[in-house]
């Protein structure tokens, strides 16, 4: 880890530069770079094909960042997320400087995570509703960095999950900010009476009919409000219900199924495998030792 105050023409800048264990490398996500800066000078930031991903926010002043030939304003309460495997540069503006908090970090698994937060409709550049959360998540993870304690990576790990599970919740909250307020209750309804409902026959046609909504519409706003198809969440709530009953209950797995929706004793063991990666009865014997 080195700790850096750096005063030059361009800016002024603290940062961390820090190197996690082996271990935390290889299977955790991990911290590479923390700081922060105020600009002194106007200047542009270029780079491409580091293996990193980057947050930033702005704080104070204004600038812009060109990511995938698209060039966005940024003022201060904006906040930067972007995969750094692509090329990106970033310029402060010449009569108001800007200032950023940043963090730099990687994993084995971070490339995938970026995919779902694009495919949410994530953007590389939003304005944040809760600058307050970005800035305490940041100024924790720069004194963990610090930290004597034996579990600093797992605690920064912590952290960074946190950030992005922040960057997530806010993705999804741009892409269905304008959706109709009733509608977004008959879907919550939908959801409970899938949570009720999950042992009977449901179709989306019969959802669509019962709330009068569009199927079509059903099953996009569906997975925009709760992130998982609607198929997807009544496999979900019925594997559920199966292995409580398959822990806690003598019935036999044929029974478990029908009990959960699934009367065709093939097909619940299949999907439950698909699921779960083990047969019910594998699952049974593996919970009930």
């Amino acid at each position: 880890m080195d700790n850096s105050l750096f005063h030059g023409d361009l800016v002024t800048s603290q940062r961390v530069i820090y190197t996690p264990s082996k271990f935390a490398k290889s299977q955790l996500i991990h911290l590479q770079e923390i700081g922060e800066l105020q600009a002194r000078k106007p200047h542009t930031s270029q780079r491409e094909n580091l293996a990193s991903f980057l947050f930033f926010l702005v704080t104070s002043g204004s600038g812009k960042l060109v990511y995938q030939k698209t060039m966005y304003n940024l003022q201060a309460g904006d906040c930067v997320f972007i995969d750094c495997h692509k090329s990106y540069s970033h310029l402060t503006s010449e009569d108001d400087l800007w200032s950023l908090k940043w963090i730099h970090f990687y994993g084995p698994n971070m490339t995938a995570i970026y995919e779902k937060y694009a495919s949410r409709g994530g953007r590389p550049c939003f304005r944040t509703a809760d600058q307050q959360a970005y800035t305490q998540i940041y100024h924790t993870i720069f004194d963990l960095t610090d930290s004597n304690s034996t579990s600093r990576d797992m605690k920064i790990y912590e952290k960074l999950v946190s950030l992005l599970s922040l960057l997530m919740e806010e993705s999804h909250s741009l892409t269905s900010h304008s959706s109709d307020k009733s509608r977004k209750r008959n879907l919550q309804s939908v959801k409970e009476y899938i949570d009720t409902h999950y042992a009977e026959k449901i179709t989306l046609d019969q959802l669509s009919s019962q709330y009068f909504i569009n199927k079509f519409y059903l099953t996009r706003s569906f997975k925009d409000q709760f992130g998982t198809p609607v198929n997807s969440y009544l496999i979900q709530v019925r594997v559920t219900h199966a292995k409580q009953l398959l822990r806690f209950t003598d019935l036999p797995i044929e029974k478990i199924g029908q009990e959960c929706g699934m009367s065709d004793a093939n097909y619940f063991s299949r999907v439950f495998k698909k699921t779960e990666g083990v047969a019910p009865g594998e699952y049974r014997k593996a919970w009930r030792m």
